[in-house]
């Protein structure tokens, strides 16, 4: 099999603003309004509105199907032995064209026990452009304060709360389960996750959508927060989840290596086969299969790598996103 290169792949008429920077980033002229996040290489749908965010092949199949009816071909014999046909990860371009509200997702047991969901939704974000980021709490905020504080839109007495940190192209920031967390307005990232859509969200004031119905999984808000972490971590536990720097190698902090990898390069790089999501990041990048056969990928290019394609060189500035390690 051959490297696919993807097109871009915005669900529509998200709640919040964005888009304008994928474009840009991706060299294309156009975006539509609230179309912040490009759902890459995804086996994931919209929660509540499949197909929406999954991936389609240029035959027009689904790539979960394509991976269900061939998944050693798509993820590897050895994955497939430990994690089935489940490609363990989503990708993601997103564009926070306004500050996104303070939410978090759950567990993987909390989603297992509570929504039927295969997995909870951990995340990294690699910063593509600078900005501010809020992420866990300063101060311990009792369950019954933090549900008032929701169930009145108090968040403007939450966030003053959180860490605010400040973010440059490079850094590379580990969401774990239940910490809360926004991304600030004017970043522009690349994320990768769990493969589900759960968000339990604690403000919506100023966002397109009803969080009192949507906010919490539809679960209510008393069950829902019990997935929220609600006490504090120190400056030096939050830092310990942030890889600074752009340097080659792997991006992310290490509890994350159980979810997913990501790995930045530069130099030369063999990448083994594997199910892969490869981002051209600054410049242009090229891959060189096993073959020797060679695609040059463009700057903003995202292209999807099955285990089939075999082992790969990549040289230029690329960010490669896989699952965790079988």
């Amino acid at each position: 099999m051959k490297p696919i290169t993807l097109p871009a792949n915005q669900p529509a008429a998200r709640f919040y603003q964005g888009g304008a920077q994928i474009a840009a980033f991706r060299g294309t002229e156009r975006h539509e309004p609230n179309t912040p996040e490009d759902w890459v290489g995804s086996t994931t749908s919209v929660r509540g509105k499949a197909p929406e965010g999954m991936t389609r092949l240029e035959s027009g199949e689904l790539l979960a199907d394509a991976i269900a009816s061939e998944p050693e071909i798509w993820l590897g014999p050895e994955h497939v032995a430990r994690y089935g046909h489940d490609c363990m990860l989503l990708v993601k371009l997103l564009d926070a064209g306004q500050r996104l509200p303070v939410h978090a997702h759950p567990d993987g047991h909390f989603a297992q026990t509570h929504v039927a969901a295969a997995h909870g939704k951990a995340e990294a974000w690699y910063i593509l452009s600078a900005g501010t980021v809020y992420l866990s709490l300063t101060t311990d905020i009792a369950p019954e304060d933090l549900l008032a504080r929701v169930k009145d839109q108090d968040i403007s007495s939450v966030l003053p709360l959180m860490h605010e940190i400040d973010v440059e192209p490079g850094d590379c920031v580990f969401v774990p389960h239940g910490v809360l967390h926004a991304i600030g307005a004017g970043i522009l990232l690349a994320e990768v996750q769990e493969p589900e859509d759960l968000s339990i969200l604690l403000e919506w004031e100023g966002f397109d959508l009803d969080g009192e119905k949507d906010g919490h999984l539809d679960l209510g808000f008393e069950l829902a927060l019990t997935a929220v972490e609600n006490s504090a971590r120190s400056s030096e536990n939050v830092e310990a989840l942030i890889r600074r720097g752009g340097k080659a190698g792997n991006a992310l902090a290490p509890e994350a290596a159980k979810f997913f990898r990501l790995d930045r390069v530069e130099s030369p790089t063999e990448i083994a086969a594997g199910f892969a999501v490869v981002i051209a990041v600054d410049q242009g990048v090229e891959l060189t299969l096993d073959s020797g056969t060679k695609h040059s990928l463009a700057p903003g290019t995202t292209t999807l790598l099955p285990f089939a394609a075999g082992s790969y060189v990549l040289e230029g500035p690329a960010l490669v996103a896989r699952p965790p390690a079988a």
